[in-house]
């Protein structure tokens, strides 16, 4: 119950940013330069609430108006975590922790900075790799290009959410049609996020009133195994980026602090669902690879805060 009311906020400002902005717009926000796109990109979710469940297709599109690569996946991990309803969710959630909000926000925003620079220096790896010939024939008319064409996938009829959109946004629209657009992508929105958000509370109390607390704690406070569980149940649960702060905070006093800060940063960068939606844009290597290079920055976090013993 706690959790709806940012449900609801956040498909209702993802609904009109759907069909009021379009990619194109998003583009051109974006610098040129590599590393300033990098820190544009990772910095667009502060104006762009848009949550994980709605991300993937934007950043499909993104990719077809000709964004690199390593730009749209920093895209597309940064804007679930730092976008203001979700940080908003964080504060209410912990208590009306500011510091908890900021800390996941910079830890969110640097971590989708670092494996789009992954992704750029990988994917750069590859192209030489596979372009060998025409470095040696063309060396000086030879320029990287992302390689993006062999990690997107065929094209298919449909997108890669679970639902259409057919918003045209340079046609004319009244008023009554442009309420009604919004209104059915909220519906459809809801209707999605709504059943993740009620599974992962479930099991979350599952989890607090079936197994006993002494197993939950004798797994809970190893550092090191306590972050692999609470990955992997980000990954499993998939919670929407704006609710799972709520699941986050019933764990405190249960499972180590660097467990639930990886619990915050992987679940809106990756899980279950998103990675269904990716395999419609992409192809099995590139999904493996950046579900590899996130779990890994986020099980890096973990130990850090465990090690370090870092405070939320």
């Amino acid at each position: 119950m706690e959790a709806f009311p940012f449900i609801i906020l956040g498909v209702f400002i993802s609904s009109i940013i759907q069909i009021f902005i379009s990619e194109q717009t998003i583009a051109k926000l974006i610098p040129k330069n590599k590393f300033v796109g990098l820190i544009a990109a990772a910095s667009i979710g502060l104006i762009f609430p848009v949550c994980d469940c709605a991300i993937v297709p934007i950043a499909r599109r993104l990719l077809k108006k000709g964004v690199p690569l390593y730009i749209a996946v920093t895209f597309m991990l940064s804007v679930p975590i730092i976008n203001p309803v979700v940080l908003s969710s964080t504060y209410y959630a912990f208590l009306n922790n500011p510091y908890m909000a900021v800390l996941r926000g910079i830890i969110g925003w640097t971590s989708s900075i670092i494996i789009g620079l992954t992704i750029s220096k990988l994917e750069y790896k590859n192209s030489k790799n596979t372009r060998l010939k025409e470095i040696l024939f063309n060396a000086r008319t030879f320029h990287y290009d992302d390689n993006l064409h062999n990690h997107i996938a065929p094209s298919h009829n449909h997108d890669c959410c679970h639902h259409e959109h057919h918003h045209t946004l340079n046609s004319k629209r009244n008023f009554t049609n442009t309420v009604f657009d919004i209104l059915d992508h909220v519906s459809s929105e809801l209707n999605e996020v709504g059943k993740f958000i009620i599974v992962g509370a479930f099991l979350s109390a599952l989890m607090q009133t079936v197994i006993p607390r002494k197993y939950i704690l004798s797994v809970g406070t190893h550092k090191i195994l306590s972050i692999i569980i609470m990955i992997f149940l980000a990954y499993l649960m998939c919670v929407c980026s704006e609710t799972d702060a709520f699941i986050a905070r019933t764990f405190v006093g249960q499972f180590t602090n660097g467990s639930i800060i990886a619990f915050l940063i992987c679940g809106p960068m990756i899980d279950i669902k998103n990675t269904l939606m990716l395999n419609e844009a992409f192809d099995f290597k590139f999904i493996f690879k950046l579900t590899c290079i996130i779990m890994t920055v986020c099980f890096l976090i973990g130990i850090i805060f465990n090690f370090l013993k870092i405070p939320i």
